[in-house]
């Protein structure tokens, strides 16, 4: 583990020591990790009369949907089916059988948040083939039916679709494609000690209810499993792209990006494919947040910062919404990062002489050369559509981010081979605003004073 100033190491434990008496949790763990090194774990209250470790393991709940959503990606990296497939086309019968499989992974189907039947996530899970037919039209949700509605349902629909694909359970599949690869020992589909028992916590007197820990069955892909701080900080590692092969660093960006919001004023929170998204204080989160009788948790990462947090708790309820980010503030006030120092890149003189001013009509931008051999075009007063991007085989560069993310810039030349335009997604960028030895659409009058 990193070691921090014994400063910042109390400050980090105060926090969570505030939390946990403020709020009356029986056990309380979290940690921190940041550029795939673990920097602190703070652990407070008891589990059978002993202080948690980062080994103690605590139930996830819902971020279990993350690890079903990945195994829905390696499906579609895989050629296996696509996220525009509707869910007829795998799992037909139910009256959501004409929404995508990539609805059902942003929440927007319009399907009910729980399934029909007793309380699920107190009651021991029925069988696939039973979830599947409770899906009828009553439970759909009112329009507008692409709008955000958080469904456990769809992610025990999910898991089945998982489990029909591979040819075994869900959380088999998990085991040997995510949990195994990536050294997730810890990572469980039940308890195993040393764990935390869950309980309620008595909202007028300080005694404890124990809660019930079932195996949900169908509905087991959307909260069923059990796991570490160490594991989850790896998971937070995951989730900041380093995937140790698992999946593509692209495709966890992929998951990563917008497809839901969660409505409000101002965007705050929403949803990706199978990944929850918190905006706070400038910063962009993504990872999950989890709740079962008896326990809490989450895991968020900045991939900006590549930072990342985790909590764990043996309680209903009773953990502050702000605790992860509180988290992150303390690290970044007491120990902000010290950027790298400055150094010479290697960069070719094919690289060398695309840098420089380009214009987009009349309106300024630059391109250069950044030190991984990627381009930033940036708009001059920096404002406006800007994106990097990454080499392709033939001479062609892919957009990575911003406006031409996916779009394919290719460099025009004049007859000595010297780079004359940018074609960008059909937009030609010159070395002078409209430049009339370029192919500029619409042809290129002369600059004139007045009508």
């Amino acid at each position: 583990m990193t070691s921090l100033l014994p400063s910042t190491q109390r400050a980090l434990f105060r926090r969570l020591a505030v939390e946990q008496r403020q709020n009356r949790i029986p056990s309380l763990v979290a940690g921190l990790v940041r550029d795939g090194e673990v920097l602190w774990f703070g652990g407070r209250g008891a589990v059978e009369g002993a202080e948690p470790t980062a080994d103690t393991q605590y139930r996830i709940g819902s971020i279990t949907k993350t690890f079903v959503g990945v195994l829905v990606l390696r499906l579609r990296d895989e050629g296996k089916l696509r996220l525009t497939d509707t869910l007829d086309e795998h799992l037909p019968g139910t009256a959501v059988g004409d929404r995508s499989i990539a609805r059902l992974l942003t929440h927007t189907t319009g399907m009910s948040a729980e399934p029909q039947g007793p309380w699920w996530e107190r009651t021991p899970g029925g069988s696939p083939q039973d979830l599947l037919a409770s899906i009828d039209e009553s439970a759909l949700r009112p329009p507008p039916q692409h709008g955000f509605h958080y469904s456990n349902t769809g992610f025990g629909v999910l898991g089945e679709l998982v489990s029909r694909l591979r040819g075994r359970s869900w959380f088999a599949a998990a085991e040997q494609e995510i949990l195994r690869p990536l050294g997730m020992d810890r990572t469980s589909f039940g308890p195993q000690a040393p764990h935390a028992k869950g309980f309620a916590v008595h909202p007028w007197a300080d005694v404890l209810l124990p809660e019930p820990a079932e195996d949900h069955g169908a509905m087991s892909p959307a909260g069923q499993l059990w796991s570490t701080v160490d594991d989850m900080l790896r998971w937070a590692r995951f989730v900041d792209g380093d995937t140790g092969e698992v999946l593509h660093p692209d495709t966890v960006a992929e998951m990563r990006a917008p497809g839901a919001v969660d409505d409000g004023d101002v965007w705050r929170a929403g949803y990706g494919l199978g990944l929850q998204l918190v905006r706070d204080n400038g910063r962009r989160l993504a990872g999950h947040t989890g709740s079962m009788p008896g326990f809490l948790a989450t895991v968020m990462t900045d991939p900006a910062q590549s930072t990342g947090a985790v909590f764990m708790a043996n309680s209903t309820s009773g953990v502050s919404g702000g605790l992860i980010t509180d988290l992150l503030n303390i690290l970044d006030e007491h120990e902000p990062r010290i950027p790298q120092p400055w150094t010479p890149s290697a960069v070719s003189p094919e690289l060398l002489e695309l840098t420089g001013q380009w214009y987009w009509g009349p309106t300024p931008y630059v391109l250069r050369v950044l030190p991984e051999g990627l381009l930033d075009l940036v708009p001059w007063q920096g404002r406006g559509r800007a994106s990097r991007f990454r080499p392709n085989s033939d001479g062609t560069w892919t957009g990575m981010d911003g406006y031409y993310s996916g779009e394919l810039l290719r460099i025009g030349r004049d007859a000595d081979g010297v780079p004359s335009h940018l074609d960008l997604s059909t937009f030609i960028f010159t070395r002078t605003p409209y430049d009339p030895a370029a192919p500029v659409p619409g042809g290129v009058q002369e600059w004139r004073s007045g009508e």
